[in-house]
């Protein structure tokens, strides 16, 4: 499951274990063709959390991260960024950058 969070708890949510954070926006074609990737992902791997934030919606964290283009995937090991991809990426790609920072 893919949960969205918000500029309010962006932090705490993203703060234990590996955590895969979907920026991404309603008018963004790209995004839509990431958003099942993310999906199925999440159903097939328990060792990740899996978020989805909309930019629109929440663009004081997208400022923070310096977020200039989406689809952004950062992911996040016990609060800290380790990887940051942009642009449509395929899901066996992002099942192996995954596997660098699960155990």
């Amino acid at each position: 499951m893919v949960d969205a969070i918000n500029d309010q708890n962006f932090d705490e949510e993203t703060s234990n274990g590996v955590a895969l954070i979907d920026f991404w926006a309603t008018w963004c074609g790209p995004c839509k063709m990431q958003s099942p990737v993310i999906e199925q992902l999440s159903e097939e791997r328990q060792d990740v959390n899996f978020y989805k934030m909309d930019v629109d919606q929440n663009q004081d964290t997208a400022k923070n991260l310096g977020i200039m283009a989406i689809p952004t995937l950062i992911i996040k090991k016990d609060g800290n960024i380790v990887d940051r991809i942009t642009g449509y990426t395929p899901k066996e790609k992002l099942d192996q950058i995954l596997d660098q920072y699960t155990d």
